[in-house]
């Protein structure tokens, strides 16, 4: 049989100052010996936070684009769209000097002027309601656990004080293991399908030709 892999993609990072989720996550991912996906918010990106983004990089981490303000942009005009876009990018690409490969769409809200309009694969992934926060760490767990199929992308959050996804993934890397699983960056999970990184009007959540 061969083997299994999945991939932890995180949204909504780096955090405001005073926060230290991302960081915390990134302590969670380096003591299992494993790696994530970690899709930012443009404006979100300053000075004070550049460390974080540099240290996901460092271990392996990559990092993705996820808007600029986290508009829905289905209401957006194409021009609006693409700034979004390209902001996220220009800012994401001053810290890493790695043009992001990968695109998550805010509330996971398409349109076909957002797929004519932005080039790279648009990203969904297995959710865990982990936004929700009256959904508890347990809660967050099985529904994680239902979704895990080879090659699946898990969607999960680094917004400022979710605690609870920080004590979700610290229980479900060891269960994900003792399964059989191997942990996967997006761009890698492509890789590994022999899957070119374009946009071809499809939203990604389990990487399989």
């Amino acid at each position: 049989m061969g083997k299994k892999y999945c991939s932890l993609t995180f949204d909504d990072g780096p955090n405001h100052e005073g926060d230290d989720t991302m960081n915390r996550m990134l302590d969670i991912l380096e003591k299992h010996g494993v790696k994530g996906s970690f899709f930012l918010i443009g404006n979100k990106i300053t000075e004070k936070n550049t460390p974080v983004i540099e240290r996901a990089m460092k271990m392996g981490c990559d990092i993705e684009n996820h808007s600029w303000t986290h508009p829905n942009m289905t209401e957006l005009s194409a021009d609006q769209i693409r700034e979004e876009y390209e902001k996220t990018d220009r800012a994401i690409i001053k810290i890493t000097g790695k043009r992001p490969e990968f695109f998550r769409p805010p509330y996971i809200a398409v349109n076909q002027t957002m797929y004519d309009n932005i080039e790279t694969p648009f990203i969904c992934a297995h959710g865990c309601r982990d936004w929700e926060p009256e959904v508890s760490v347990e809660e967050r767990l099985k529904l994680m656990m239902d979704g895990a199929v080879d090659r699946m992308m898990f969607l999960l959050h680094v917004d400022d004080g979710n605690e609870k996804t920080l004590q979700l993934v610290d229980k479900a890397i060891p269960i994900l293991k003792e399964k059989g699983f191997e942990f996967a960056t997006v761009p890698e999970l492509f890789e590994m399908a022999g899957i070119e990184k374009k946009n071809n009007g499809q939203l990604w959540s389990c990487v399989k030709q």
